[in-house]
């Protein structure tokens, strides 16, 4: 696996290391100190290719930086994760897709959908903390080891012919709650290992990469439903197990050492809500995509019944699923170019203004070559969000809380989403997808127009 080229990343490094300007001093803490915990961490002697590079941006000796297509531990961390992201995807389709084909309830697919996704409600606090806290190697080691045994066992119980619903909740929930800690701790992990003026171009791969898995995962997991209620998992079990032996090649630590007495896990965990708190632009922001994740998690839901309800079948609601992953990777692509001329509150806006108007066509069309086209714009406004969204978050946010702040964007903007599958699934049954739909596509135009007069979105602490 190799992340994207230099030359399509390029552009999204302008926009972002702008120097704060007129920040108001109630919106960004040190982030000076958090470029030189970027740059230079305590561990950078053991932390392979990546390290050397950071010593140079920090203003230590001169030393050659390494691209990042050949920094080892990126390399390896970048396709650990983006493996078990793969799996990852293929079941959080699989998961809904089986109870909807078992039971034929729309209701009962909500509440497994739910069940997967209630770990980013439930575990971000604190899982941001643990990631802090601890080893954030053996972390994602042992989520990957965990999430490998949670598909074995539901693939077993399929084969065993009995289903058990509140079995297959609890599987969906431990499997989202090892991913929540597998991908907290791999997002702090990334600047341990790639050298602060190389931070965008790898973050803008991590993102493409996290579309990619979305392409490819979402067809995978449909299509081996089709084949077999027990294929996906056996699938992911492989995946989840190929992660694990990349990311045992991951050389040194991955995060910088705390020094000084530390607090218990509540008072961490109390540190990093003061310190979003305080980020009243961030948060502005969180809350609106917190707000559009729901929504869209309630339109996967819709799409999936309207098809059903059409006699298509689980491959087509896979290549609608697929095609918005892969407009989310060329938004991610095209996310420099974007963030080069509009500012990210005009992103923001733009999109969520876009995405109303792509939602309401949704209530009628069945085709799934047409809703294919519409979710993949839809994708592409995403993908551009994502990446702008994380290397602002990296560049506020010091090394030894990033774990914390990445739980907390994660809580908002990714923790609202179990309300989804199951209040949509409920919606389903009472009112039909058309008039579902239509509910959502107006709930997403309040959402644009409160943004748009929201006061904290009115000025951004990077902008110059």
């Amino acid at each position: 696996m190799t992340p994207p080229p230099k030359t399509v990343t390029d552009p999204a490094v302008l926009p972002w290391h702008q120097a704060e300007g007129t920040a108001n001093a109630g919106d960004t803490p040190d982030t000076g100190r958090a470029e030189r915990a970027t740059a230079a961490p305590k561990a950078g002697a053991e932390a392979g290719p990546g390290a050397a590079g950071g010593a140079e941006a920090g203003g230590g000796a001169a030393t050659e930086v390494v691209p990042l297509r050949r920094n080892r531990d990126f390399s390896l961390l970048w396709g650990g994760a983006g493996l078990s992201l793969l799996a990852g995807r293929a079941t959080a389709v699989a998961y809904p897709l089986t109870v909807l084909w078992l039971t034929g309830s729309p209701g009962d697919a909500g509440l497994v959908g739910t069940a997967l996704l209630l770990p980013q409600l439930l575990v971000q606090l604190p899982g941001g903390a643990l990631v802090d806290r601890w080893d954030r190697r053996r972390i994602m080691l042992g989520a990957g080891l965990g999430q490998a045994l949670v598909a074995g066992a539901v693939a077993a119980l399929l084969l065993s012919g009995h289903v058990w619903l509140w079995a297959l909740l609890a599987a969906a929930f431990v499997e989202g709650t090892l991913g929540v800690l597998h991908q907290l701790a791999e997002r702090a992990a990334v600047p341990a290992v790639v050298p602060a003026g190389q931070l965008p171009a790898a973050l803008t791969g991590n993102e493409a990469r996290t579309r990619g898995a979305a392409i490819a995962g979402q067809p995978l997991g449909s299509g081996l439903v089709a084949l077999g209620a027990s294929f996906p998992y056996v699938a992911a079990l492989a995946g989840q197990l190929a992660s694990v032996a990349l990311l045992f090649g991951v050389r040194g630590k991955l995060q910088t050492e705390r020094t000084g007495p530390r607090p218990d896990l509540l008072a961490d965990v109390k540190e990093g809500l003061v310190w979003m708190w305080r980020q009243h632009f961030l948060r502005a922001v969180m809350a609106a995509v917190a707000v559009s994740n729901v929504l869209f998690q309630g339109l996967n839901l819709a799409v999936m019944t309207g098809i059903q309800e059409n006699h298509g079948s689980q491959f087509e609601i896979g290549l609608v699923l697929s095609l918005s992953g892969a407009g989310g990777l060329v938004g991610a692509l095209s996310g420099g170019w974007w963030a080069t001329r509009f500012s990210l509150r005009a992103l923001v806006l733009g999109g969520l203004a876009v995405w109303t108007v792509l939602m309401v066509p949704v209530a009628v069309l069945r085709d799934p070559f047409a809703l294919g086209a519409l979710f993949a714009a839809s994708g592409y406004v995403g993908g551009v969000f994502n990446v702008a969204g994380g290397v602002f978050m990296v560049r506020v946010a010091p090394d030894r809380m990033r774990g914390r702040a990445n739980s907390l964007a994660m809580l908002v903007g990714g923790g609202a989403m179990a309300a989804g599958p199951v209040a949509a699934g409920f919606a389903l049954e009472a009112f039909g997808p058309t008039r579902t739909v239509l509910g959502l596509s107006a709930a997403m135009g309040l959402t644009a127009l409160l943004a748009l007069l929201s006061p904290a979105l009115r000025r951004n602490p990077l902008d110059a």
